[in-house]
């Protein structure tokens, strides 16, 4: 017999399945989500990482294919950037690789790296495909390109390549210099936010990501998905929603907007506007993963042990080996024991 919990109706089982979503803004900032097309390669302990970005704003492309090959050693691999647009491959011999990022409506970016020591980094930019659109959002920047002194563009391009490296105090620095140099630069306010809430400073993160909206007049939407995820970690649920909404009035493409606001409907306990949420980012991205998990946990609310394993799988099966993957893995195993207790007994 299942021991219930106290006013609330479900076992402990039940219980360790809610929830799952593991949109940790920190974490996904500064780590990928690689998965291997190729499982015979050689363990080494090369690396190659980077960031795609915009070419238009410098905005994080995030959840697209980033594909790295190389035909003489034989290695063929597909990656996911995280939300921040970054990516990661390890266990790479030393070669030269090409490395592609393919997205629909934009451009096919390339690129290569010369592995030769431990590690190497890069930035990938994304043209738009449609020269209407480019010339649109060129005319839109440009004035205010013109007014960012090069040496601040250079300590911000500076502060995104000690990300991919995963180093957040040079990053700091860099991202800092380019706000002094150029205060405003709403592009660096946003990273340094980013930056200090994976150091655990949310209140040092909360003002900079206000600050990214004010400085951009509120028309860049991620500094208000930033700001929406920190008070949505605060549990400031109703005000975290609001900024989100707003963000997503900016840039109402943004898989990774609907997917938060998604997290925290679900946590205000509207599991059907968060399903809808979840498949807004999924209809704007069919291969972005963690709408998978904002489902995963919308079928935990409601016990749906079959559609929830379901939406475990494809998050799986998308990004077998990110971050997360060993909690969503540890989650499916105690969701099929729970499917397995609520089964009747002869």
């Amino acid at each position: 017999m299942l021991c219930v919990l106290p006013n609330t109706g479900m076992s402990r089982l039940q219980a360790k399945l809610l929830p799952i979503v593991l949109l940790n803004f920190a974490l996904v900032t500064y780590t990928s989500v690689a998965y291997a097309q190729n499982s015979s390669f050689v363990a080494t302990e090369g690396r190659i990482s980077g960031t795609v970005l915009m070419n238009t704003d410098h905005r994080p492309a995030s959840q697209v294919a980033v594909s790295l090959k190389s035909h003489v050693s034989g290695i063929f691999r597909t990656i996911l950037t995280d939300v921040e647009g970054h990516f990661e491959v390890r266990g790479l011999p030393p070669d030269t690789y090409e490395i592609v990022v393919d997205e629909p409506g934009y451009e096919s970016a390339r690129s290569s790296a010369q592995l030769n020591g431990p590690s190497a980094e890069l930035v990938i930019y994304l043209r738009s495909s449609t020269l209407a659109e480019s010339r649109r959002n060129n005319d839109m920047v440009s004035l205010r390109d013109l007014k960012v002194p090069a040496k601040a563009r250079n300590e911000f391009q500076k502060g995104l390549e000690r990300l991919a490296k995963d180093d957040p105090a040079a990053a700091l620095s860099h991202l800092n210099k380019a706000i002094q140099l150029f205060p405003g630069y709403y592009e660096a306010r946003y990273h340094i936010g980013a930056v200090e809430l994976k150091l655990g400073r949310r209140d040092e993160a909360m003002q900079d990501f206000q600050a990214a909206i004010d400085l951009s007049a509120g028309r860049y939407a991620f500094a208000h998905f930033g700001l929406g995820y920190l008070l949505y970690l605060e549990g400031n649920l109703r005000e975290a929603e609001a900024i989100l909404r707003k963000g997503l009035e900016v840039d109402s493409n943004s898989p990774n907007g609907y997917a938060i606001l998604g997290m925290t409907i679900l946590a205000q306990d509207h599991p059907d506007e968060a399903e809808n949420c979840a498949r807004e980012a999924l209809l704007r991205k069919p291969t972005f993963a963690l709408a998978h998990l904002v489902l995963a946990d919308v079928y935990a609310r409601r016990r749906d042990y079959p559609m929830r394993i379901r939406e475990l799988d494809a998050y799986l099966n998308l990004d077998p080996s990110s971050p997360s993957s060993d909690q969503v893995r540890q989650a499916r195993e105690l969701t099929l024991r729970a499917q397995s207790q609520s089964l009747p007994r002869n």
